[in-house]
């Protein structure tokens, strides 16, 4: 039983739309690489917040504000 945990950073860009297609897709990679049967595959998208995630040293939020 596959489990799949998905961290990604929240924004406008985050949709249902855009998450169902994540978890198509995530699903049919284990399916075609793996033989996993999709009803045994589980995947668990978590939201972060800006303030919450940091790299090179700093808060995502601030990065995206000096980066574009």
């Amino acid at each position: 039983m596959p489990f799949v945990n998905v961290k990604i950073t929240k924004g406008p860009e985050v949709t249902r739309e855009k998450k169902a297609e994540l978890i198509s897709g995530i699903t049919k990679l284990l399916v075609d690489t793996l033989q996993k049967k999709p009803e045994q595959i589980h995947i668990v998208i978590d939201e972060v917040d800006l303030d919450n995630w940091g790299f090179s040293g700093q808060l995502t939020s601030d990065y995206r504000k000096q980066h574009g």
